[in-house]
C-alpha cells in the first residue's frame, strides 16, 4: 500500500476529487496548506516588499492506495491538477507498512 500526496491549486481540487472518488482508493483526506516551490522566484521579484514572503494558497489531497492501483491514480492526479504552468503543485508517494480503519 502507498500513501499519496498531492498539493496542487485550490481550484483544480475539486475535479482530482470527484476523479479519485471514481477510482478505488482506500481513504482520502484534504487539508488547506500555504507554500511555495518553483515560483519562489516570481515571488523575490517584488524585492523588499509584503509580497517577498508570500505564501500561495494550495490544497493537499492525501490518498491510500493498493500498490496494484498506483500508477493509474498518479496519472489521474496528473491528468487532472496539471495545467502545464508554472505552480501547478507537486505528488509524493510513500510507502505505507499498515492499514488499519478503526470502523
Amino acid at each position: 500500500m502507498k500513501q499519496v500526496l498531492a498539493v496542487v491549486k485550490p481550484h483544480l481540487a475539486e475535479p482530482v476529487i470527484e476523479a479519485l472518488l471514481r477510482a478505488p482508493v482506500e481513504a482520502l483526506t484534504v487539508r488547506e496548506v500555504r507554500g511555495y516551490g518553483r515560483q519562489k522566484d516570481y515571488l523575490n521579484q517584488y524585492g523588499e516588499t509584503e509580497y517577498a514572503l508570500a505564501f500561495l494558497p494550495k490544497l493537499e489531497i492525501e490518498v491510500w492506495v493498493d500498490d496494484s492501483r498506483l500508477q493509474e491514480v498518479l496519472e489521474l492526479i496528473q491528468q487532472t491538477a496539471s495545467t502545464g504552468r508554472l505552480g501547478d503543485g507537486k505528488i509524493m508517494v510513500l510507502p505505507v507498512k499498515a492499514f488499519h480503519p478503526l470502523g
